[in-house]
């Protein structure tokens, strides 16, 4: 069981960042075997052969080395900065490692799991190392991730406002005790029960790094060592939805009623998000996701409400009883 020891301060300065990196690496763990999950059906048909053919024809096999089961390099997944961060900002910051730094912790990556590949051991043997990484990852990020990315984003930025939300109203303890059923909070700490650390480690008033990601679910992650922060990963809100499988459409005759877009976007709103959220998500123009949003609402399917910078669209009990298609007949 690994310990957060967590004082005043530490809630103070704890704070929300999204990292593209981190969950391109979870992808490619899963894709690659490492992590014993698998990728729904529809996602795995979609994304295995560019995966295939991306692991032939560029270096991405020796990035794929530098993942343990329980660790990987540090520089092919530093730490965000920001809830704006880019996969551009993630990427330059890789090309930025010294030589040295890459080389101790591509031995290291070795030692835990060798490597016989020589085509692999050439690409992390090579002076220019860090750039054919670079290379290989940024490949792999437009080839396997960029596609679904702002749908992921938005599915990680709208869980950032549900907890903000939580935080102006309840205090972090309701923040804390929302995010992983494997994280227990207590008095002067947080406790992640099944991680694979086994140490108390303070925040000495640096606060927590929290970060919301898709490819974590169903665990957390953790991070304790420098260059990171003290950081924990957790399943973003919604994401369990993205791995199950789809089954039969039961949004037809809203379609029919109410037309598409409006369906999906009636739909897409069982938990609360703002129209930028909802256009990234859907694939939409936020000029059409706000004109739609204003028919849902004066129709009483849909309210609003402001969280911090943003207004959030929820629906309304009739919205609900709508998508599920129960619960109408009853109150006539």
């Amino acid at each position: 069981m690994l310990r957060f020891e967590v004082g005043t301060d530490d809630l103070l300065r704890s704070r929300f960042a999204l990292s593209p990196a981190f969950e391109l690496g979870g992808l490619l763990r899963i894709m690659s075997g490492l992590d014993q999950r698998r990728l729904p059906a529809t996602w795995s048909g979609r994304l295995m052969p560019a995966f295939h053919a991306l692991r032939r024809d560029t270096a991405l096999d020796a990035a794929l080395a530098l993942h343990h089961r329980t660790f990987g390099a540090s520089f092919i997944t530093l730490p965000p900065s920001s809830l704006d961060q880019t996969w551009e900002e993630d990427l330059a910051a890789l090309r930025a490692t010294p030589l040295p730094d890459a080389r101790r912790e591509i031995a290291r990556c070795l030692a835990a799991r060798p490597v016989t590949d020589p085509r692999v051991l050439a690409v992390l043997h090579d002076d220019n190392a860090v750039n054919e990484i670079a290379d290989a990852l940024d490949h792999a990020w437009h080839g396997l991730l960029a596609r679904d990315w702002p749908q992921l984003r938005a599915i990680c930025e709208r869980d950032v406002v549900h907890r903000a939300g939580r935080l102006g109203r309840s205090g972090w303890a309701a923040v804390l005790d929302g995010l992983h059923p494997g994280l227990r909070r207590h008095e002067g700490g947080i406790d992640v029960v099944h991680s694979s650390t086994h140490c108390t480690v303070a925040l000495e008033g640096e606060g927590l790094l929290l970060i919301p990601s898709v490819f974590v679910w169903p665990g957390i992650a953790t991070h304790t060592d420098a260059p990171w922060p003290k950081t924990v990963i957790y399943p973003a809100r919604g994401t369990a939805a993205l791995w199950e499988a789809p089954g039969p459409s039961t949004h037809d005759g809203l379609a029919d009623l109410l037309g598409r877009s409006r369906s999906r976007i009636l739909a897409a709103l069982s938990r609360p998000a703002s129209t930028t959220q909802l256009a990234r998500s859907l694939r939409l123009a936020p000029g059409a996701v706000g004109d739609h949003l204003a028919v849902l609402r004066t129709a009483g399917l849909l309210r609003r409400a402001r969280s911090g910078r943003s207004v959030l669209y929820y629906r309304t009990p009739l919205g609900d009883a709508l998508v599920g298609g129960t619960g109408v007949a009853d109150g006539c």
